[in-house]
């Protein structure tokens, strides 16, 4: 530090010569003059520094742009080298002829025929065993629980039906409390013996406004008094009510087992039914299961042809109370059991593409191809190629108006370049112009054993990483613009590239190890898969398709996104080093207390080490707080004092109570030369070490041209009493530069 520097070589000197030079100090230090001095100096290093760099950029920049421009141009506009100038969609100047007989083959035509024959092959079904034995164990539970609770609601009918008839029997368990009352208050059963009058006669539906269900059960029971005894009277009375018991303690767990939905509880008890019902309607279920299931189930189906699939099958054997139940328990069971056969959905795709014959146009000598005036179709343009008679050349309007677009994506770049890094050097400029010619390069020696050359994610990896998430993006939008412009693409595979691209540049600059970087490209080629993904299942035939077609693009476009990030996961170390370029992964790894020349200085320079550790917690927090870059100002300040290992116990905080070298040496001038190497010497070790330059600017820049003041005073005092004259004070002054950023600054001042 440049302030640690000079009060470590003040510290140095003994007592005496402190107290002696004390006042000397205070008042050179005071000196208007020697402050104006310093201020001037300081100032006029910060505007060298400044028009330096205004000259350097001024030069740079338009070789960068020309330099940009030209290379894009020729790289991306090779359909301008050879274009027709009769090509599809233009109008023939003149009536065009066939020179000779031919039979052409459209061989775009015949590839989109194709390709939309495998997209809309329907997909072969197959019977998913696992998922039938699934629905008909669920199918024989629901019929057991139903068993069970009608064993636990009592046999039915509960006594024989010559004493009471079956719909007698079902109302007078099923009738509520206030009802069975009043049964058996019209019987009147408490005025005669056992409570029933055989005189009396059954109340009139009109009298009572009482259901005709009533009326029939009071009669049925005054025919059976008649007809038995009083304790075969009382005997019914009693199975009724126990009968009534059991009923009403499982009505609430059928009401309960069913769901809330199923609002035919009331037209259908399937507890009222007899054993010999119950079980023919258990078969009628199995059987219609069997049936829907043998036929399948396809995924996707309406739950509204489901219940009628289910309506269709339930035949008229079952008994009509039974029907709802039924219904309700297939539905609820059912689900579609039908699963692609995606070898057979392949091969029946593959045929079906093959089944499309080659689009061949036919002409003979002197046939009119196209009239004057008439807009060329695809047809008559295979013909016109095929003669030699579309006009290729180079398009010199086309190419020139494709350059005045790529000089204003370069000029967009530039502006948000300037905006957000103002300070880039020429290596930074030739190192995106690169990654940005990586892809259009990729795309015109594209292999046919690896049809996505697509180096998008790559690029928003890279260019994120490097140099922030604003210009990743810029990066990737503007050269998708270019490329999809310029170039033959797959419309689908664009986007897919540009998802996983701007995911990359988005992201890639806040991860802080390689982990995370690698991460982040399994997230990328994830994007990748899923926008291919959706994307075909918007523009294919039929969405059934996904298993034979649109399945294996996507998971093709997943794994080329994927690799592409493990290319740029693997380039990231050499072009960082190539390129002297500092990430904050780099930082971190160079921050890392294990590094060799760290353990040297912890090891050789204690005292020094010590000293970085607390600079460096106090530049770091003053580094958040300003909004600076906090692992840049890290990594700079471990390292900004690395040249004091050319000799330790020069500085104070390294002698450890023992003698001060300085008091040994009597010599201002080789105490400040000792002073001042350690900033030579440690950029001598930083460059041998190969640290980036932004790491190796702390070293000089954290002392600025800073006065090594007490040895400067000390040299004063020798040469008035030695009469020598004056002293030069650049001897005593730090070689600079000042501070050229906000990180340097922060830690002088820490």
């Amino acid at each position: 530090m440049g302030f640690n520097s000079s009060s470590a070589a003040k510290s140095s000197v003994s007592q005496s010569q402190q107290e002696n030079l004390k006042g000397q100090s205070l008042q050179l230090t005071e000196s208007p003059r020697h402050g104006e001095g310093s201020s001037t100096s300081l100032t006029s290093g910060k505007n060298w520094g400044k028009s330096q760099h205004q000259l350097q950029q001024k030069i740079t920049l338009p070789v960068m742009w020309t330099l940009a421009v030209v290379s894009l141009t020729s790289v991306m506009g090779g359909r301008f080298y050879n274009q027709p100038q009769l090509g599809e969609d233009t109008v023939a100047p003149q009536t065009i002829r066939a020179p000779f007989d031919a039979l052409v083959e459209d061989s775009k035509t015949t590839a989109e025929r194709r390709k939309e024959a495998q997209r809309g092959a329907q997909p072969v079904l197959m019977i998913d065993q696992s998922v039938t034995e699934r629905i008909y164990q669920n199918l024989e539970q629901s019929l057991d629980a139903v068993e069970e609770l009608r064993t636990n609601s009592g046999v039915f009918p509960f006594v024989k039906t010559d004493v009471l008839s079956i719909a007698t029997q079902r109302y007078l368990r099923q009738s509520k409390e206030w009802e069975w009352r009043a049964i058996l208050a019209f019987s009147d059963i408490d005025n005669h013996g056992n409570g029933f009058d055989a005189e009396a006669k059954p109340p009139t539906p009109a009298e009572n406004s009482l259901n005709k269900a009533f009326v029939e059960a009071v009669s049925e029971l005054q025919s059976y008094r008649q007809k038995s005894s009083e304790q075969e009277f009382s005997a019914l009375i009693e199975s009724i009510s126990a009968a009534r018991q059991q009923y009403a303690q499982v009505l609430p767990q059928l009401s309960q087992y069913l769901s809330p939905e199923f609002s035919s509880l009331d037209d259908v008890s399937v507890l009222d039914l007899s054993d010999q019902d119950w079980q023919k309607t258990r078969i009628v279920i199995k059987q219609a299961a069997s049936r829907i299931l043998t036929q399948g189930i396809v995924p996707g189906l309406p739950p509204n042809l489901i219940q009628e699939t289910v309506k269709v099958n339930l035949t008229s054997l079952m008994p009509q109370e039974a029907q709802p139940l039924a219904k309700y328990l297939l539905v609820r069971v059912l689900e579609p059991n039908l699963i692609e056969n995606k070898e057979l959905t392949k091969l029946i795709a593959e045929q079906a593409a093959e089944k499309v014959e080659p689009m061949m146009v036919s002409v003979r000598k002197g046939d009119v191809i196209v009239t004057a005036g008439e807009t060329i179709t695809q047809t008559e343009f295979v013909l016109l190629d095929y003669f030699d008679l579309s006009r290729r050349g180079i398009n010199w309007l086309g190419l020139m108006g494709f350059g005045g677009l790529v000089t204003t994506t370069v000029g967009i770049f530039a502006l948000v370049q300037r905006r957000v890094h103002p300070k880039w050097r020429r290596r930074d400029y030739i190192l995106v112009l690169l990654l940005t010619l990586s892809m259009p390069i990729s795309i015109l020696f594209k292999s046919p054993f690896f049809e996505i050359p697509y180096t998008m994610p790559a690029i928003g990896l890279l260019v994120g990483n490097f140099y922030g998430s604003t210009m990743g993006v810029t990066v990737v939008v503007l050269l998708t613009g270019l490329v999809t412009f310029s170039m033959e693409v797959t419309g689908e595979q664009v986007l897919a590239n540009v998802a996983g691209g701007l995911l990359g540049a988005l992201m890639a600059g806040r991860m802080r190890s390689r982990e995370e970087l690698a991460l982040l490209g399994v997230g990328v080629g994830l994007t990748q898969g899923v926008v291919s993904l959706i994307i075909n299942l918007i523009i294919s035939a039929t969405a059934s398709t996904i298993w034979s077609a649109v399945l294996p693009g996507a998971l093709l476009l997943g794994l080329s996104g994927l690799a592409w990030s493990i290319v740029a996961l693997g380039l990231s170390p050499y072009l960082e080093r190539l390129f002297d370029l500092v990430t904050p992964i780099r930082l971190a790894e160079l921050s890392n207390p294990n590094r060799p020349l760290l353990k040297r200085l912890a090891t050789e320079a204690p005292g020094t080490f010590q000293h970085t550790l607390f600079v460096a917690s106090l530049a770091e927090a003053a580094a958040q707080e300003l909004h600076c870059n906090v692992e840049l100002v890290r990594a700079g300040t471990l390292y900004h004092d690395i040249g004091k290992m050319h000799d330790p116990l020069g500085f104070i905080e390294n002698q450890m109570g023992g003698p001060n070298k300085h008091d040994e040496i009597n010599d201002p001038f080789k105490s400040a030369e000792i002073i001042k190497k350690h900033v030579t010497e440690g950029l001598v070790m930083a460059r041998k070490h190969q640290l980036p330059k932004a790491v190796r600017d702390f070293i000089p820049e954290h002392q600025g041209k800073l006065l090594i003041s007490y040895f400067y005073f000390q040299a004063q005092q020798k040469a008035q009493l030695e009469g020598t004259g004056s002293v030069d004070e650049s001897y005593f002054r730090y070689d600079g530069p000042i501070p050229q950023s906000q990180e340097t600054g922060v830690v002088m001042l820490a």
